[in-house]
């Protein structure tokens, strides 16, 4: 037979999803697992927007949408982001795509031609580079380390610029190391986009997850010269916990937004109706639930950091927002654990699920290969569970 696309043979499985799958087979399997994976809220999806969904099941709203979105799903968009972060956007301005990573490709498809580059900060999220790469472009990382927060100076973004230089690619508060960058930091950034005429992809999918009283700072709210060339891709999968609906959202310039709109009219169309009649009760409705959510992530963090820091051989910075924290391993790296050397993450990862029963994302698809991600989107039991297992784990190796 004839050979697959060489796009299809370069991409790699997601790392997230794969240690999950492995977590879910050996729970399948009877063994008393812990798992710190997939990054989705624990909590159920609230009453009321089942309801809605079922109510329009029940009203036989069915049929298709137009392919960009339901027109009250935009407009809900548009009055939510305008209250919670001050964004003023029309419906004209909002796709309605398959959730923040779907809308994430349709983004990437749209702008770029074979060979341009996206500037892409490291540690990011795994799927990034994938889809960058899939839609032709060709990943630049810029690597921020823990002294810097792992947040990138506009001084390094500068220094990756070159003539192929499309975008940049920023998620705030981040996937996996859960920092957020003030209202100075993302305007440097911006300023350097201008000036060098570039797009913004900007990932706020972890917006409403923020900790310490602090707030997350949309980038499309620093200035109109950048508000035009940002793409805002949100969701309700975070905030609403309803991560398998499949619901997410651009926030762009018409121009923009008339483009994704023709792509996802010849490939995937709408999110299912009903599904999307759920999201507008998420977005208009009661908001209690997400602040219930809030405190207890926030709460968990707290823990986990606290027990992360105790244990001899390994450290965490606190994260800001979103819910994983990324764990430092250099104090291991070079040893043996269990008869393994552990050179990275991934054999970290490995021996401590065998040996440990606890799984962790090793960050070597984040580009962050001395690292391991923990979600804490987990109850107060896991988490304790996991840390005794850690210690016990280190301790008796």
């Amino acid at each position: 037979m004839k050979p697959i696309s060489a796009m299809a043979k370069n991409v790699h499985a997601s790392t997230t999803l794969a240690i999950d799958s492995m977590y879910k087979e050996m729970r399948a399997k009877g063994l008393d697992v812990v798992g710190f994976g997939a990054g989705e809220p624990d909590f159920p999806t609230p009453s009321h927007i089942v309801e809605a969904a079922v109510r329009a099941l029940h009203e036989g709203k069915t049929k298709y949408t137009p392919a960009s979105g339901l027109p009250e799903l935009k407009a809900a968009v548009c009055d939510r982001m305008k209250e919670d972060c001050h964004i003023s956007y029309t419906p004209a301005n909002v796709l309605i795509a398959s959730g923040a990573k779907h809308n994430l490709f349709i983004a990437f498809s749209v702008l770029l031609d074979p060979g341009d580059e996206v500037v892409l900060p490291a540690p990011y999220w795994v799927s990034y580079a994938e889809m960058i790469a899939m839609c032709g472009g060709v990943p630049v990382v810029v690597r921020a380390d823990e002294a810097q927060r792992f947040k990138i100076t506009p001084e390094q973004l500068e220094a990756a610029i070159t003539p192929r230089t499309k975008c940049l690619c920023l998620n705030s508060p981040s996937n996996p190391s859960g920092m957020i960058y003030s209202r100075e930091e993302l305007l440097a950034l911006a300023e350097v986009c201008v000036r060098h005429d570039l797009y913004i992809i900007s990932d706020e999918i972890y917006y409403c997850l923020v900790y310490d009283g602090n707030k997350a700072v949309s980038m499309a709210t620093l200035g109109e010269e950048i508000k035009q060339r940002t793409l805002v891709i949100n969701g309700v999968s975070k905030a609403y916990s309803m991560t398998g609906w499949r619901i997410g959202y651009t926030m762009a310039n018409e121009e923009l937004t008339r483009a994704m709109s023709n792509f996802v009219s010849h490939s995937t169309g709408a999110p299912a109706t009903f599904a999307q009649w759920g999201a507008v009760e998420a977005l208009r409705g009661p908001q209690d639930q997400t602040e219930v959510m809030r405190q207890a992530f926030e709460q968990r963090r707290n823990l986990i950091v606290s027990r992360i820091n105790a244990i001899p051989g390994v450290s965490c910075l606190k994260p800001e927002g979103a819910f994983y924290v990324m764990m430092n391993l250099r104090q291991l790296i070079g040893q043996e654990l269990y008869g393994v050397k552990i050179e990275n993450a991934d054999d970290f990862a490995g021996v401590f699920l065998d040996r440990g029963h606890v799984a962790v994302v090793p960050c070597t698809g984040f580009a962050a290969p001395e690292f391991v991600r923990l979600s804490y989107a987990v109850g107060v039991d896991t988490i304790n569970a996991g840390m005794d297992r850690l210690e016990a784990f280190l301790k008796n190796a």
